[in-house]
């Protein structure tokens, strides 16, 4: 069953509660009702995907209480710091690269060495933020294709029994998800429109690009270009065996004879192997190449729910890099 909590302190504090917990809670923002869960925790954005049935691992916004919160985790250049002046709290997300202290949990980035973040408006939103005093998750309240959510209702109707609870704080006042600029390149890039126009950016930032820009040179749709964690090691899918220069990706009983073994989920289970995923492809590549080993070999995974979220990233490992530089950088960016 799915709380429903008036937004009152008792239960502002009861949602915090749930979500340090590792529980699912939706919230209200000015822009639409976010999915909130622990971003420092693997386990609790796996539980993110799974409720949403999203088929990628794209990266997920972090919420904070203020600005000086959000920069812990990224490093804020000057820019940045104007933008949330003139901003935040609203409906504006900056992607910047991570501090090397940050605790936000890889499969909340998906492996980037850079963070979404986002100071959102709104009494109850912020007081949710605060008395977490942590990275919040939160792409829309919604099953992954539906039509973001405005009110409580939205989400009740599409997430009841998916996710715990959810803080109702009536009528999202913009209706619209926030805009994402990317501050990590040379030049700001403009990711996705939203509440916060272009032309307010560009008194602030000046010069920014966007997709238009490229029309004739990026593809079709976001999300087919190579991969956001790649590896140093080759990857190698759909295993079936395995030999001993090998390091082994396993799920469920591990196949015999690897070099090296990390199991998502011994038992099978999709949402534990999310959460594991980053961390075992990391580990796979480091100790593997210590090792002198050569490929990581990756058992398939089931394709439904999270296992094609799975399957999507795990292909995105094995794809060749683009070269650095030029127009070719990773353009996934319908963060959520």
């Amino acid at each position: 069953m799915t709380e429903i909590l008036k937004a009152d302190p008792d239960a502002i504090a009861h949602a915090a509660r749930l979500l340090l917990e590792g529980k699912l809670v939706a919230f209200g923002t000015e822009t639409v009702y976010g999915l909130g869960a622990l971003a420092t925790s693997n386990a609790a954005v796996a539980h993110i995907f799974a409720a949403k049935n999203r088929p990628r691992f794209n990266p997920l916004i972090s919420h904070f209480a203020s600005a000086e919160a959000a920069f812990r985790h990224v490093e804020p250049s000057d820019l940045a710091r104007r933008l949330a002046d003139k901003f935040w709290p609203g409906p504006l997300t900056m992607i910047l690269p991570r501090k090397s202290g940050s605790t936000i949990c890889d499969l909340a980035t998906a492996g980037l060495p850079t963070i979404a973040v986002r100071v959102p408006r709104g009494k109850t939103a912020l007081a949710l933020l605060e008395a977490v005093g942590e990275p919040v998750a939160a792409p829309s309240a919604n099953p992954s294709g539906r039509v973001s959510p405005s009110d409580a209702f939205h989400v009740l109707r599409n997430m009841h029994g998916r996710i715990d609870a959810i803080l109702d704080s009536g009528p999202c006042s913009v209706g619209l998800e926030s805009t994402v600029i990317d501050l990590s390149r040379e030049v700001p890039f403009l990711l996705r429109p939203g509440g916060i126009t272009l032309e307010q950016l560009e008194e602030v930032c000046g010069t920014i690009r966007n997709p238009d820009d490229y029309a004739t040179k990026l593809p079709a749709s976001p999300g087919m270009l190579a991969s956001h964690y790649a590896p140093a090691l080759p990857v190698r899918l759909s295993a079936d065996r395995v030999e001993a220069h090998e390091a082994l990706l396993a799920f469920g009983p591990a196949l015999p004879g690897a070099g090296l073994v990390y199991n998502l989920s011994e038992k099978g289970d999709l949402e534990e192997a999310a959460a594991r995923l980053f961390a075992g492809l990391r580990f796979l590549d480091g100790e593997g190449q210590r090792r002198g080993l050569k490929t990581i070999a990756a058992m398939t995974v089931p394709r439904h729910g999270l296992g094609l979220a799975i399957l999507d990233r795990l292909r995105r490992a094995a794809s060749p890099r683009p070269l650095a530089g030029g127009d070719d950088d990773d353009l996934e960016s319908m963060i959520g």
